[in-house]
């Protein structure tokens, strides 16, 4: 394999191709793939789409969920040699279309997930040339070609955007995040010295493909050669059954999971004992959570993951062994090896002890797509470009990181990263709605948003009907309050904290 191939992501699909081509590489919606066929789809998918455009576009938009053909999409995109760009169907057109126009996609490659939301894109202004992956519709707008068909996935270099992802934006749009080759080089590299994974191996694939937990998955598994098995919605009736029937030995997936699986009746005593390796990230994991999720899968090794979008999927790990923690919190560990870390006060100034953490390394992306919005993000020092992540963590005995919250507007709600500042704006645009003021409070073990509003008094079914049309569904409020003023603080600024305990300490 030449150095470009390996420095590319898709190589690692290669990689497993390398070990098992005819072994399953995918399990989805009742469809077994093997690597070679997985292979010869993504092959077919992106030639024909680069045999088919008049130029090369800046990037690739996926729009895909999580049915088979999904993944021969996403495989596609970073086959083609250009920047691949995965968009979510269950999001709002609107929101879609931010996406499209901040990263310059120029394409889209599609399934039957995403028709409907292809409609809205229409009705938004967006006219694209779409290519539908095999199973969609029968005369796409570029025709799937045989005669077009790759021989292997075209070349890049490190400083090559791999993909783009989007998190959410204090000005009320999403902010683009470019990932280069480099970037996930490096990070899988690391990752292939910690695990032991291999081709016997069985991964969860609980994230959506727009979430960059979802390339941990994806890329983890095939540079192993292993079975990527996706869970469908109903399946956590009863999960335990899941991972027995598929043979899953890696599970990967936000905290919150833990609590819908005990719900179901999923972690009793050695349920799931087929697991060996067991991942979370995406929101803080409590010591209870991750006692009772080791109960119910005794063979498995449990790791605390973290790491914002920023800084490529998970960049400080943790291997819980039943040890407590502050405030019952398991800690995020150590930060990956090449990387450099600074704590700052609430002054800015260095702390060794405790404050806002801060790193700079070759898994941090260079900036936004929108170098405006780098501004409170990135700053240099001594030649090397830090990102803030807006984490307050606590450097305990031995060097890990111990997390103790936010230092800023942005939380986690099921795994899904919001500013605040971005639902007061969707919340405005509202009818009847003056000012918007969002707190997040906790809510059976994760995070709930309640807005507090001004102006005229809307039905509570209207606001949540209405931000569905340019929010993802995961962080539309299902709390809101009128107000008729917002109480103001000594400085005479919205008293946040009063309207937080407000919320906290009252219910619909």
């Amino acid at each position: 394999m030449d150095d470009t191939v390996d420095l590319a992501l898709s190589g690692r699909f290669l990689r497993g191709l390398a070990k098992s081509a005819d072994r399953p590489a995918l399990l989805a919606g009742g469809i077994s793939l093997t690597y070679q066929e997985l292979h010869e789809r993504a092959l077919l998918l992106a030639g024909s789409l680069l045999a088919h455009l008049p130029s090369r576009p800046a990037a690739i938009g996926v729009l895909a969920g999580k049915g088979p053909s999904a993944y021969a999409s996403i495989l596609a995109g970073l086959y083609t040699g250009i920047t691949m760009v995965p968009l979510q169907p269950a999001f709002p057109a609107a929101r879609t279309r931010q996406m499209i126009e901040a990263s310059g996609v120029g394409a889209l490659i599609a399934d039957d997930d995403s028709l409907p939301v292809l409609v809205g894109l229409r009705e938004e202004g967006v006219d694209l040339p779409v290519l539908f992956a095999p199973g969609g519709q029968p005369q796409p707008a570029v025709p799937v070609d045989p005669a077009g068909a790759l021989s292997a996935p075209m070349p890049v270099r490190g400083e090559d955007t791999a993909y783009v992802l989007f998190t959410s934006g204090s000005t009320g749009r999403p902010k683009g995040v470019p990932v280069t080759h480099a970037n996930t080089h490096h990070y899988f590299g690391l990752l292939d010295e910690r695990y032991d994974f291999g081709p016997e191996d069985v991964f969860s694939q609980n994230f959506d493909l727009n979430f960059d937990c979802a390339m941990f998955d994806l890329f983890c598994a095939w540079g192993a050669g292993g079975t990527l098995a996706v869970p469908p919605p109903q399946a956590y009736r009863d999960m335990p059954r899941f991972i027995a029937d598929n043979g899953l030995s890696v599970w990967f997936s936000t905290p919150s999971a833990i609590a819908l699986v005990r719900r179901m009746g999923g972690l009793g005593p050695a349920t799931m004992p087929s697991l060996r390796w067991s991942f979370f990230a995406g929101e803080a994991l409590s010591c209870q959570d991750a006692g009772n999720w080791l109960a119910a899968a005794p063979g498995s090794t449990l790791e605390n993951l973290y790491g914002p979008t920023e800084l490529t999927i998970t960049v400080a790990a943790h291997r819980w062994a039943g040890e407590d923690a502050l405030n019952g919190m398991v800690p995020i560990g150590s930060v990956h090896g090449g990387h450099q870390v600074l704590l700052l006060d609430r002054n800015g100034e260095d702390s060794a002890a405790e404050g806002e953490l801060c790193i700079a390394g070759p898994q941090l992306t260079a900036g936004y797509l929108d170098a405006g919005d780098d501004v409170g993000r990135f700053f240099d020092r001594n030649g090397r470009r830090f990102y803030r992540t807006g984490d307050r963590v606590r450097r305990a005995d031995g060097g890990e990181l111990l997390y103790l919250g936010r230092d800023d507007a942005q939380v986690q709600v099921l795994g899904v990263r919001v500013e605040l500042a971005e639902v007061d704006a969707a919340v405005r645009t509202c009818p009847g709605v003056q000012d918007a003021v969002t707190v997040a409070v906790a809510a059976q073990g994760s995070v709930e948003l309640v807005v507090f509003y001004t102006g005229e008094v809307v039905p509570l079914a209207q606001l949540a009907r209405d931000l569905r049309k340019v929010l993802p569904v995961a962080i539309v409020p299902k709390r809101y309050q009128h107000l008729a003023e917002f109480p103001l603080n000594s400085n005479r600024k919205i008293d946040r904290k009063q309207l937080a305990l407000q919320a906290a300490t009252t219910s619909d």
